[in-house]
């Protein structure tokens, strides 16, 4: 296992920069995911990583050795790429074959590791089929294999189950995960897929525009998002945000959110932090799943606007432009189309952003 430290890692490409002084430590034998949209500077990130790229500016440490000038064959990295680069003139047995014998080892040791990863990825009623020949999933079960197989100390995986079907990646998920465990392997996993990051991960790096985010726990980033853009980023949906102005009142400081009304009063611990705050503009937000439907009437007033229906829960659209909410019930919710609700919010789960510099605000 190694861990991995980028030192103000930065890449230009011309005028374009794609990555901007990212530090970031990834532990030994850690799972880590680098979760954004396209075009954050992810996969430019994992490529400075493999060798690929060479930084404009920064370090990246194995185990506290410089990297720089050290080529991709000598770094102990595996690669599985988005479009698999398998042998497709070769059996699966010989594609998992290719890279031990690359690196010389014996016949009866190659033979051992085919049949674990085999068994490992479900690959062995496959393994005397030309691998031209097969579907779609078991060609990326065999992209991963083929680097497993090396057992590099350091795996990178780019966006490797964008092409599957959701069934194949709802298991890959799992298998993943398992042969991490099993391999104990530093893990980088690039993903814009936040299902991913956050069933996999031990930590996830959230990344937008060239920045680094936020590091954390699943759980942790969900819960705590740094600033507007994790907030909006992370979940499914994203984290209700409205534009609200803090005001004293007899029951304490509340955010009144002009015609939305005005909001129950903070949390002690989160109203503290608040009144410190220059200016008093934030963003009153909260997740979808923490609301409910108010029976005494207080809390926002909306329309709703749709409802989707999807199996065991459901996603009600409330409001339009700044004033649209989306929360999420079981499916037996009794709302529909047409109908006006009062939405009322987890007042312990309820949390605030700067207005000016979209940062957060304390945590409830």
């Amino acid at each position: 296992m190694t861990a991995i430290r980028l030192d103000g890692l930065t890449k230009r490409f011309g005028d374009f920069t794609a990555l901007r002084a990212m530090d970031l430590d990834i532990r030994d034998g850690e799972f880590m995911a680098l979760l954004g949209p396209s075009g954050c500077g992810k996969s430019t990130t994992m490529n400075m990583i493999a060798g690929m790229e060479e930084p404009s500016g920064g370090r990246i440490l194995f185990d506290g050795r410089d990297m720089t000038g050290v080529p991709m064959s000598r770094r102990g990295v595996g690669f599985v790429f988005q479009n698999y680069a398998i042998f497709t003139h070769m059996t699966v047995r010989q594609n998992l074959a290719y890279g031990p014998k690359m690196h010389g080892l014996p016949a009866h040791e190659i033979e051992r590791r085919v049949k674990a990863v085999a068994d490992l990825l479900q690959l062995t009623a496959f393994l005397d089929r030309p691998s031209a020949k097969l579907s779609v999933n078991i060609l990326q079960r065999l992209a991963i294999g083929r680097s497993a197989i090396i057992e590099p100390a350091i795996f990178l995986l780019d966006e490797p189950l964008s092409n599957v079907d959701a069934a194949f990646r709802a298991v890959m998920r799992t298998e993943l995960k398992h042969l991490q465990r099993q391999f104990r392997q530093t893990m980088v996993y690039v993903t814009h897929d936040q299902l991913e990051a956050m069933t996999m991960a031990d930590r996830i790096a959230v990344m937008d525009q060239g920045v680094l985010q936020q590091v954390g726990t699943p759980l942790g980033v969900y819960n705590n998002p740094a600033n507007v853009f994790v907030a909006r980023f992370i979940g499914s949906p994203g984290m209700n945000l409205f534009r609200g102005r803090l005001a004293e009142s007899d029951r304490g400081l509340v955010v009144d959110l002009g015609s939305l009304g005005v909001t129950p009063p903070l949390p002690d611990q989160l109203s503290a932090v608040a009144r410190r705050l220059s200016g008093g503009e934030v963003f009153y937000g909260f997740r979808p799943e923490e609301v409910s439907v108010s029976a005494e009437g207080q809390g926002i007033r909306l329309p709703v606007t749709f409802v989707e229906r999807i199996g065991a829960r459901t996603i009600v659209h409330f409001g339009a432009g700044e004033a649209a909410l989306k929360a999420v019930f079981d499916n037996d919710v009794g709302l529909s189309a047409g109908e006006t609700a009062v939405i009322a919010a987890n007042e312990k789960t309820v949390r605030l952003f700067d207005l000016a510099t979209g940062l957060a605000i304390g945590s409830a």
